[in-house]
């Protein structure tokens, strides 16, 4: 989508402020199905939850095109359709988390996220490349024809070879009956909640996640509009080619220091610090310069960085209750996606009012949702999980 908002908007005469909302109506859906995706993977399967959500919305990214010209409300129904997009979408990280806290064991986690985590910035990066070809060519509906077909050839992949008929009529049947609760798998919401390190996840991903979702919002029109003469499929492709070995590399690295006799809340800090301050670094920098080639660098790196969270916060989540790492990620995820909702149609605002792009982010259009409280509330809690002997429930061993 934020490859075609510029297209999007002269076709259909929208402002900043409109673009804004479409933006950002993704996340009025994807912050409602966080915990529920969550809480589905840690009792059906995460397997099982991704299959059936992803069929789901590779077919309405089929149809957005039709949606659009179904009348003259373009502004309704775009908002309409990217509010079902984020419905669906947002019960997939949820319960990747789920699948990966119940197959992975702890020093290999980091390395098994990052490469699922390097496959998001690949999808991320063919969609930069391919769609800005198909957007010069055919313009803006082929890309959201190529994006939905794609999916739907995974699917169909996934559902033929890695999954049997019969797991999934199963899930689908417990779906439709309602899920039973046991004694042993409801969530002790309120000790869960009173420690600290579950609130340190929570602002650490609602940090990350804003970050992250404002860069990906708003970088194709920071650079369709300060460097208007760029190539688009530099500043679509760059960017994310860097984020893939940059993932790998922090995932790698990660279990490597945990093999390496080293505590994992240790690297696991480490690894939020490079992904929320250091990343920060760079998002400010793009503010302070004219130049495309440093645009590019400072945005590659801080896109890059951000990875580093792979091997942080969203493994941690993991460590600190495997028994519902599903639903305790959904909940952190939910505050990240709020932040979504609201990052870029408040960067929309001065931009339709005549500011530029590079003002913005002088002013602190990124870095104060990156800033203090992230890298704080990401650090200092977590320093308290301790191992064995301390009493803690079963799958909450890291909250004592």
């Amino acid at each position: 989508m934020p490859i075609c908002t510029v297209s999007m908007s002269q076709d259909f005469g929208w402002n900043k402020k409109e673009a804004g909302i479409v933006l950002s109506s993704f996340f009025w859906g994807y912050c409602l199905t966080q915990v529920v995706g969550g809480h589905l993977g840690d009792r059906i399967g995460g397997e099982k939850v991704i299959l059936l959500s992803a069929s789901a919305w590779g077919s309405i990214a089929a149809v957005t095109p039709l949606l659009a010209h179904l009348s003259s409300a373009h502004l309704a129904f775009m908002t309409f359709s990217r509010i079902l997009m984020g419905l669906l979408q947002g019960v997939y990280f949820p319960a990747l988390t789920s699948l990966l806290s119940q197959k992975v064991r702890e020093s290999e986690r980091a390395f098994t996220y990052s490469i699922v985590g390097a496959g998001s910035q690949f999808g991320t990066l063919l969609t930069g490349a391919v769609g800005s070809l198909l957007l010069e060519w055919y313009g803006w509906q082929s890309i959201f024809y190529f994006s939905g077909g794609l999916t739907l050839l995974w699917v169909w992949y996934v559902y033929r070879y890695l999954l049997s008929e019969k797991d999934l009529i199963l899930a689908l049947s417990v779906l439709a009956q309602g899920l039973p609760v046991s004694r042993h798998s409801r969530v002790p919401w309120r000790r869960l909640f009173r420690k600290p390190a579950v609130w340190a996840a929570v602002v650490s991903q609602l940090s990350a996640a804003c970050s992250f979702f404002i860069l990906l919002s708003w970088l194709p029109t920071f650079f369709k509009e300060t460097f208007p003469d760029a190539k688009g499929w530099i500043f679509n492709v760059v960017p994310w080619l860097v984020a893939i070995p940059a993932s790998l590399f922090s995932g790698f690295l990660s279990d490597h220091l945990i093999n390496q006799g080293y505590r994992a809340i240790t690297v696991r800090k480490l690894m939020q610090g490079m992904g929320l301050g250091l990343s920060s670094v760079f998002a400010l920098c793009l503010g302070h310069t004219s130049s495309f080639c440093e645009s590019v660098v400072f945005a590659s790196a801080s896109i890059g960085l951000q990875t580093f969270n792979h091997s942080g916060i969203s493994v941690n989540i993991q460590d600190l209750a495997p028994s519902c790492a599903g639903f305790l990620f959904g909940v952190a995820n939910t505050a990240g996606a709020l932040a979504g909702e609201s990052g870029p149609p408040c960067l929309g605002v001065p931009l339709s009012l005549g500011f530029e792009p590079t003002e913005v982010l002088q002013g602190g259009g990124v870095p104060p949702f990156r800033g203090g409280p992230g890298v704080r509330g990401g650090h200092r809690p977590q320093s308290r999980p301790r191992r064995g002997g301390c009493g803690c429930l079963p799958g909450f061993t890291g909250l004592c």
